[in-house]
């Protein structure tokens, strides 16, 4: 593997900041006026087209064979696609809490599937890092208000699959970037995600009532697309060039950590004790996951 540059977890770091303030972003679009099956169309949509217009701008490199190609359509089928379409529609038919509990078991599967299909080692250092992380972000979202509702199982099982398709798309893309420049990878990974988004939710994109939203609506859209759509995915595929999967995986843990930290900052949450251990343990796991012994 390729030294590690300066660069890679400030990145990661920004890539979790992006998706922790996405939930409270997001909420001023949806589900209404824009419903999630079409905020998701608009996502690919429209980094389909972003990173097809810049790719020539940096590579000029092509796909170099077949099995790559279907290894592309398979990242299309989980990164861009299957993981929204599972998460959007599951968090409607589920509890805020339930979602965001199952989400941390997001870098649990990624190590398990790193291990067996990437052959990465989970050393002891790195089990006590994700086990620490694990436990804040468990005791940050709160373990005890999790529901067991019948009303929520079909929810939960869909941001399951989310968790699953993600960590998959994840282990997938990691071989690719051995070889291609991150633009490469996610300009196909879009462009066959957004054939698989389309069936599903163009008939509710079509319905965007556009011409009547808000400069703060077009603003929350507008960090949708650029912040946790372009920027997110160019930084996470980016780091995979020098990282494993599973350190990749392991900044979701920073996802509720941020959010939380947001909703403080903006007065709707309040400081506790609890908050600080339990960001203290996220923090802690990343340093173990992320930084080699002796570094």
């Amino acid at each position: 593997m390729k030294a590690n540059p300066w660069w890679v977890h400030p990145a990661l770091l920004i890539t979790g900041l992006l998706y922790g303030a996405n939930y409270s972003v997001a909420k001023s679009v949806m589900p209404e006026p824009v419903s999630p099956f079409a905020f998701i169309l608009v996502r690919v949509l429209f980094a389909t087209a972003v990173f097809w217009l810049i790719h020539p701008l940096f590579t000029s490199e092509k796909i170099e064979s077949r099995k790559d190609f279907v290894r592309l359509v398979a990242c299309g089928f989980f990164g861009a696609a299957i993981n929204m379409l599972m998460f959007f529609q599951g968090l409607s038919m589920t509890s805020p809490v339930n979602g965001a509990l199952i989400m941390t078991l997001t870098p649990v599967v990624v190590v398990t599937m790193s291990y067996f299909l990437l052959k990465e080692r989970i050393t002891r250092r790195k089990a006590l890092g994700l086990s620490f992380g694990l436990c804040g972000a468990v005791f940050l979202v709160g373990l005890h208000e999790f529901s067991f509702s019948n009303s929520f199982l079909l929810g939960d099982l869909l941001v399951i699959g989310n968790a699953i398709s993600y960590a998959i798309y994840l282990v997938l893309v990691k071989r690719l970037m051995a070889r291609y420049h991150p633009l490469t990878v996610v300009k196909w990974t879009f462009l066959f995600g957004l054939i698989f988004v389309a069936p599903f939710s163009i008939h509710e994109a079509v319905a965007i009532p556009f011409g009547d939203l808000s400069g703060a609506q077009w603003l929350s859209i507008g960090y949708v697309l650029l912040g946790t759509t372009v920027i997110a995915y160019i930084a996470n595929v980016s780091a995979l060039k020098y990282v494993n999967s599973s350190v990749v995986g392991y900044y979701i843990f920073l996802q509720p950590l941020f959010a939380t930290l947001i909703e403080v900052v903006s007065g709707r949450e309040l400081p506790t004790m609890g908050k600080v251990i339990s960001a203290a343990l996220i923090f802690l796991g990343v340093y173990l996951v992320s930084v080699k012994r002796g570094n």
